[in-house]
């Protein structure tokens, strides 16, 4: 599989995001997920120490195993795990690695993430302390997410000759958000990697769900709270969905081979991270990359504008 840099890193171009481990997924599921990626030629598994209420990094180190050499681990610390729990103090941030690596079985975290920013700690005392955790070994590089351009360049000025080589917000056809704030361009001019959250718009994107249709059982949104799935259900999402859908179908190509390759086919696209409940998902993901022609990706900006 293809790979694409994230500063030192060689990230696969299909991820595994780990939210459904210890959530979804119990260890048997879990090991099923991860050994189908790590066939397939997955190396990208991205987690973070809220996904699963902790589980998540559990889960995934435990079915990692001894194969731990062989995969490049990204997790998150800051969202609130409990009152004690959350932010981005220093002493927090050396606190809350110290918890993922006993959690995930390792004694280093390849990719190490900001989960969201803290506006109570200026991110120059957050980045001392990342690179503190760089200098004893325990982390190879750092990254965020959920920050804006004016954040990342703030940090990018503060961070020096170790500044974060990647950031983490939500892109998908549904939500082209990063190239109207101006994050894409960011990432071009700071050197960021960019890696796409909700990638398949939490399922809508997958070819599953239709328009008009009742919500397959088991799916992402019909086990979602009410107040969450709204919006995702909402007239104008299924409206863009049909169209995108009928385009599929006009050029024979599965909505979920357009909805990875239009991500891949910007340049700072370093990984598509889905998450997978199934080995079959796993392959099915890994398979829907193609090369899109200048003409369909044209079509696909139109469609979801």
């Amino acid at each position: 599989m293809e790979k694409r840099s994230l500063g030192s890193l060689q990230v696969s171009v299909v991820g595994i995001g780990c939210n459904n481990f210890g959530s979804r997924l119990d260890l048997a599921g879990t090991s099923d997920v991860v050994h189908a990626a790590l066939d397939a030629g997955v190396n990208f598994f991205d987690t973070a120490d809220i996904y699963g209420a902790t589980q998540s990094e559990v889960l995934l180190g435990q079915a990692l195993a001894k194969r731990r050499g062989e995969v490049v681990i990204a997790t998150k610390f800051g969202m609130p795990i409990d009152d004690q729990h959350s932010g981005a103090k220093p002493d927090y941030v050396k606190r809350a690695c110290e918890d993922s690596l006993a959690r995930l079985g390792t004694d280093y975290i390849d990719l190490y993430q900001l989960h969201y920013p803290d506006a109570t700690v200026p991110i120059a005392d957050t980045l001392g302390a990342l690179h503190e955790l760089i200098d004893e070994g325990k982390v190879r590089e750092i990254g965020c997410s959920n920050l804006n351009v004016a954040q990342l360049k703030e940090a990018k000025a503060a961070a020096g000759a170790r500044p974060f080589v990647s950031v983490q917000n939500q892109y998908s056809l549904l939500a082209r958000d990063p190239e109207r704030d101006g994050v894409l361009d960011a990432c071009d001019e700071l050197g960021l990697g960019f890696l796409p959250f909700y990638p398949l718009a939490n399922g809508l994107l997958t070819g599953k769900i239709r328009p008009g249709e009742p919500l397959p059982e088991g799916t992402r949104l019909a086990t979602m709270p009410a107040d969450r799935s709204v919006h995702w259900l909402s007239d104008e999402f299924q409206d863009r969905v049909s169209a995108l859908l009928h385009f599929a179908e006009e050029i024979d190509i599965p909505i979920l081979s357009l909805a990875f390759s239009w991500l891949l086919s910007h340049h700072q696209v370093g990984s598509v991270i889905a998450g997978a409940s199934s080995a079959d998902q796993v392959r099915a993901n890994v398979n829907a990359v193609r090369e899109l022609s200048a003409a369909q990706i044209e079509r696909l900006n139109e469609l979801s504008a």
